[in-house]
């Protein structure tokens, strides 16, 4: 019995011992943490605040979880540090989770670059793109209700030649087709929630969106291509003549000499249709990941992003005053499209080099179908 009893004051006796040593549990430890950082007088019957040592900043998660259940700060800490990680998944940046941090211009503190992408995307392009479009369109409708469409100021003949192929007609409708279900579902992906949203609600924004995204998606190559052949099929008579610098000089008014096509809708086609157009489709697939054996960091679709909406508004403004003098703001300029055929008045008032050189043979002179073989005498003049 004594032995018995010896064994059972020793184990006791190690019990204290160890309990002396051990670390205190998590409320006790945050009240010793608050003792050694000299706690505030608390009232009685209330709660001791709790008071952590900066020694908390170089706790791992365990003991962060350990003494504050639920806080991943830890964690978070080196997440936006833009330390790279194990991961398994195999794609470029995948053990980032977070881009590295970097200062911007008039903030005080650093934020991430994935967040300065952001706002940069959200504040300036998104205000200077929106503004630009709807400043050419207001000046266009002033132009129109001031100055009224241009028109032709000799009376018609009757006799019509052709402008435009079948082909060419097919080509040009095909691109503005395309372009302008890309322009609008862009515009709704792009200011959409900003106009769109409060009238039609999360849900059915929701659904309309997604339905415009899969359009832009799939109209996007087509448009592509489209730009592609127009380059093929219009290039020939695009390239600059000396004829063309009188026409910027005049601004194409007093209707100034030019070939088939002025010096503005020369400046349409390499710059808007050609460089514009190639440099949205190019950025358009990154931003789709349709470019093979490329390494899609996020460095590079932020960069295709931007380029991406660069482009495509300045092409959309471009294309306001394209669409607006091929349709209501110049007489007979929409018929030459849409029928192929346009007045020799017309002709000869608008490009009269180009007309020139129908009637002196060196372009083959097609009539319209209804005139071809006869010659159509003018309009007797109107009697009072």
């Amino acid at each position: 019995m004594k032995r018995w009893l010896a064994m059972l004051a020793v184990a006791l006796a190690a019990s204290a011992a160890l309990a002396a040593d051990a670390p205190p549990p998590p409320r006790e430890q945050g009240a010793a943490k608050a003792a050694s950082t000299g706690p505030a007088a608390v009232g009685p019957g209330t709660a001791a605040p709790r008071v952590e040592s900066v020694d908390i900043l170089n706790q791992n998660q365990a003991e962060r979880t350990r003494d504050q259940p639920g806080n991943a700060a830890p964690v978070w800490r080196k997440v936006v540090a833009g330390e790279a990680h194990y991961s398994s998944l195999p794609y470029p940046e995948s053990g980032v989770l977070i881009q590295p941090k970097a200062q911007l211009p008039g903030q005080a503190t650093p934020t991430t670059a994935g967040e300065a992408w952001r706002r940069f995307r959200n504040g300036p392009m998104m205000s200077i793109g929106g503004w630009l479009i709807l400043g050419v369109a207001a000046i266009l409708a002033a132009f129109y209700f001031i100055s009224g469409p241009i028109k032709v100021h000799s009376p018609p003949t009757g006799r019509k030649i052709q402008r435009f192929t079948p082909l060419e007609r097919f080509v040009h409708w095909t691109t503005a087709i395309t372009f302008v279900l890309l322009a609008i579902s862009g515009l709704c992906m792009m200011f959409g929630k900003f106009v769109l949203m409060p009238i039609l609600g999360h849900t059915l924004f929701g659904y309309l969106t997604y339905v415009l995204k899969t359009i832009h998606n799939f109209v996007g190559p087509l448009f592509t291509v489209s730009i592609v052949v127009t380059f093929i099929v219009y290039v020939k008579d695009n390239f600059p003549i000396a004829a063309d610098i009188k026409w910027l000089a005049r601004l194409g008014r007093h209707h100034p000499p030019a070939g088939r096509f002025n010096a503005g809708e020369k400046l349409w086609f390499w710059g808007g249709v050609t460089f514009l157009g190639l440099a949205a489709s190019a950025s358009g697939f990154v931003l789709d990941k349709l470019v093979p054996n490329l390494e899609y960091t996020r460095f590079m679709m932020q960069g295709a992003n931007l380029l991406h909406i660069s482009a495509t508004v300045l092409m959309m403004a471009f294309a306001l005053g394209h669409i607006y003098l091929g349709t209501i703001g110049m007489q007979g300029a929409y018929d030459a499209m849409r029928e192929g055929y346009v007045d020799d008045a017309w002709a000869r008032e608008h490009h009269n080099i180009w007309y020139q050189q129908v009637e002196e043979g060196k372009i083959p002179r097609i009539r319209a179908p209804e005139h071809d073989g006869q010659t159509v005498p003018p309009p007797a003049p109107k009697t009072v």
